[in-house]
């Protein structure tokens, strides 16, 4: 059963939840995002999600990424799966009422990771979905992992790798920012805006990009632009944009010049 390439949208938690508070939802965010797809009207449309402050933080209270060492961890693990079901809940009630066929799938229920990267991957009812005009949700997750027992596996590592298993036409991720800088926009006043990046130019790019804040245990910016790289390579482009202004995501769903990153293969 083959697909027709789909579109990947990621919508970054750090833009659907306050990661400043604890299970902090930003609802008319989620509300303008679910307008914007609406409006987009994409056709073959893959939507996964972040974490922000309803996973991180219980994932990292747990230490769930390094993995089962303790009983104790047992429950935060099933703590970690259902926050995020609570916040995959609030972004799928958005997108029902703007009457998108969306379906949401815990990818913990059809990914299994070894060492942390997908192993298994139960695509059948996925591709069912997506050949029956369905918008498959998918979300960051607390995933079985044949060597840890169980890890947290981000979002950015589900889009990477569906986009090369389906051939994605292309992905397009929303942050917080008006895309990839040179430095941390948020702390350097001067921070420049890259607008276009090849392969090449990103790998250089990397190793100015700082790790992760504390609470984020998927890796930050550079967690993101690692995972990205082999679906780039692929020949699939990626277009960064400020997911928090209004018309950003609308504008890069239907193919319209946005400002933002766009990172191609050369």
């Amino acid at each position: 059963m083959s697909v027709a390439k789909p579109i990947i949208l990621k919508i970054g938690g750090s833009v659907i939840t306050d990661k400043n508070g604890e299970l902090a939802a930003r609802t008319e965010v989620i509300n303008r995002l679910a307008e914007e797809t609406q409006k987009a009207g994409v056709k073959n449309l893959i939507i996964v999600h972040g974490g922000g402050s309803f996973g991180h933080p219980t994932a990292q209270k747990y230490g769930i990424k390094e993995g089962l060492k303790d009983d104790a961890q047992k429950v935060g693990f099933a703590e970690t799966h259902h926050v995020m079901t609570v916040l995959n809940g609030l972004v799928m009630d958005a997108l029902v009422w703007h009457s998108i066929p969306a379906f949401s799938i815990a990818p913990s229920c059809c990914l299994v990771t070894e060492n942390g990267r997908i192993k298994i991957c139960e695509d059948t009812i996925l591709e069912t979905l997506l050949n029956m005009g369905f918008v498959p949700v998918l979300y960051g997750d607390a995933v079985l992992d044949e060597k840890l027992g169980f890890t947290v596996l981000s979002g950015d590592q589900i889009v990477s790798y569906l986009a090369r298993k389906f051939g994605a036409a292309e992905i397009v991720i929303g942050v917080d920012t008006d895309g990839l800088y040179d430095a941390d926009p948020k702390v350097a006043k001067n921070a420049k805006l890259y607008t276009h990046l090849t392969v090449s130019e990103l790998e250089k790019v990397k190793s100015t990009l700082g790790g992760s804040t504390a609470a984020d245990v998927t890796g930050g910016m550079l967690g993101k632009i690692s995972e990205l790289v082999p679906a780039v390579e692929q020949g699939i482009p990626v277009t960064m944009v400020n997911a928090s202004k209004p018309n950003r995501v609308y504008k890069a769903l239907i193919g319209e010049k946005v400002e933002g990153t766009f990172i191609e293969k050369a």
